[in-house]
């Protein structure tokens, strides 16, 4: 039998949906476009938010951010972080860090603190809000599926959380890594793994 999501402890988990990646002009864009392209992102998380905001379903946005001395504490910068700080990619206080327009947050939505690298639990206040909120299901999408996406989604886990990924609400830089996080990870670390659609069949008003 498939998942019930209440809307009393179910959060959607909007991971990175920012300028960088989504906006054609972002310094993200000409990696990762094709794939944008390819899975019809954009279209679907619109679908997806707007559902899961008309059934009143708890929004979490869980944005990277980084800054100067993002990795001062840090001995063995990874090279993709040394790539983004030289390019000042997601840098906060700059355009490519905001929200992409079409997923800008409404009031009584939650913002996570600024992540560095892929886990968003580490080094922010999610678990903090999580539990503020009394979320037991966390169900994720956004960027990117390997990486960032795949991240939260591990950690939840750990922490005792019930997980959904959404496999057509993500996307990744390369068709290879695309398919390793849904045909592998996904079915490891989530509980579920299901559509956009069955997700929004399934949510149970408060």
């Amino acid at each position: 039998m498939k998942e019930n999501y209440s809307t009393n402890d179910t959060a959607l988990l909007l991971v990175d949906l920012l300028n960088d990646f989504l906006d054609e002009t972002g310094k993200l864009s000409q990696r990762i476009g094709p794939m944008l392209e390819k899975t019809g992102l954009i279209d679907h998380l619109t679908r997806l938010v707007t559902g899961a905001r008309a059934r009143g379903v708890k929004i979490f946005y869980v944005p990277h951010g980084l800054h100067e001395h993002s990795f001062d504490d840090v001995t063995h910068v990874h090279p993709r972080w040394q790539w983004a700080m030289e390019n000042k990619v997601f840098w906060m206080g700059e355009w490519g860090s905001d929200f992409y327009p079409t997923f800008k947050p409404h009031d009584g939505d939650v913002i996570i603190s600024r992540h560095r690298t892929f886990d968003s639990f580490v080094n922010t206040d999610m678990l903090a809000k999580l539990k503020e909120h009394k979320i037991e299901k966390v169900v994720l999408a956004g960027l990117t599926s390997h990486t960032c996406v795949e991240s939260a989604g591990r950690h939840a886990l750990e922490e005792g959380f019930h997980v959904t990924f959404l496999t057509d609400g993500v996307a990744e830089f390369t068709e290879e890594a695309h398919r390793a996080a849904i045909d592998l990870s996904y079915p490891t670390f989530g509980h579920e793994v299901t559509t956009i659609d069955e997700f929004l069949a399934a949510i149970d008003p408060a």
